[in-house]
């Protein structure tokens, strides 16, 4: 019930049309809808709630695969909420893994990063590259690949895909990804403000090419990469510079002013990626959205959602803005749980 999710879900509906989904989730983004429309959650056979530290063996029970998309799923969200992103991004994913394989599932994917590669500047990074993590988010995704891969075997296959940074359209859209942003910034302001120098790399992949490769990866057999899999999903063609990424939104969308801070510090977070591998694997699930048709598939959301919020930053599309209002509200604890709500004396 985040933003992969629902695209994900709709796309494995489309390819197990007869199949059984359930969703699992424990609804902290469950409100974080963009304007009206479906429940994305409706093309499910279930919507099950709870937390994905405390899972009950008897949710795997006839499941054939597990997809596993729960995380804190940024950098500042990782670092005001250390201690609950290594619990969910690592332990969590970690012991998931465990119970499905204990109940005879046969495919688990696990929705790893890029970022586990760090500064990159050198070269495009393989999955033989040495890891270099700059954040608890990136950390976690390291940590969770390392325990997860070693859990493979011959009838449970593994999965762990590295995706490049997330962008384009979702019913529970995301503005704390640089792409979205950007797009965000040209249609509320007439402004893209940039805030690094504009030099770091970032390798981009719309979210329905996310979700198409975990569709390939849900149904891969071990002959084909292999029982447990590591693997950069992307294209060579979606790694960009930052100053691009923001000249190309205002290409696209007229009257917009660019501003970067070319005084900001360094941003190391800065990588390319080498996608040869996935390629030669999946060659029928190479992305199709580019830049420009993500660019124009966000404007064209936004614009049917009418967007105007010059705040967007501070609101619930910037995720890390819902955790902490939830939080300074007393609905979640530090550790991002949901607070048992007291009944007032008068009602009990």
């Amino acid at each position: 019930m985040g933003y992969v999710g629902p695209v994900v879900a709709r796309r494995l509906r489309d390819a197990y049309p007869q199949a059984v989904l359930i969703g699992f989730d424990l609804g902290l983004f469950a409100h974080c809808l963009l304007g009206p429309g479906p429940f994305p959650e409706c093309c499910l056979d279930q919507q099950m709630f709870g937390d994905v530290r405390d899972v009950h063996p008897s949710l795997f029970d006839g499941v054939d695969a597990v997809v596993n998309l729960a995380a804190i799923s940024n950098d500042p969200m990782g670092n005001l909420f250390e201690e609950a992103t290594l619990a969910i991004n690592h332990r969590a994913a970690v012991q998931l893994a465990v119970g499905a394989r204990k109940a005879g599932v046969r495919s688990y994917v696990f929705a790893s990063s890029c970022s586990v590669y760090g500064c990159a500047q050198d070269e495009a990074r393989r999955e033989s590259s040495p890891l270099g993590p700059l954040t608890t988010y990136a950390r976690s995704k390291m940590m969770a690949e390392a325990e997860i891969i070693p859990l493979a075997g011959a009838y449970f296959t593994v999965s762990c895909l590295r995706f490049a940074t997330a962008c384009g359209m979702s019913p529970r859209l995301r503005l704390d990804l640089v792409l979205n942003d950007f797009v965000a910034g040209a249609l509320a302001s007439r402004r893209i403000d940039v805030l690094s120098d504009g030099t770091p790399w970032r390798p981009l992949i719309n979210v329905d090419d996310m979700a198409r490769a975990i569709v390939w990866a849900v149904s891969r057999p071990p002959t084909n990469g292999g029982q447990g899999l590591v693997v950069n999903v992307g294209s060579a063609a979606g790694n960009y510079q930052v100053e691009t990424l923001a000249r190309t939104v205002a290409r696209a969308i007229p009257d917009v002013t660019v501003s970067i801070n070319r005084g900001a510090p360094p941003d190391k977070r800065s990588y390319q990626i080498n996608y040869d591998l996935f390629q030669a694997l999946a060659p029928a699930c190479q992305p199709r959205s580019n830049l420009e048709k993500s660019i124009a598939q966000l404007e064209t959301g936004l614009r049917a959602a009418s967007f105007r919020d010059t705040e967007y930053r501070s609101s619930q599309y910037v995720r890390r803005q819902v955790l902490t209002k939830l939080r300074d509200a007393g609905l979640l604890t530090e550790s991002l749980t949901w607070r048992t709500p007291r009944v007032p004396e008068a009602d009990r």
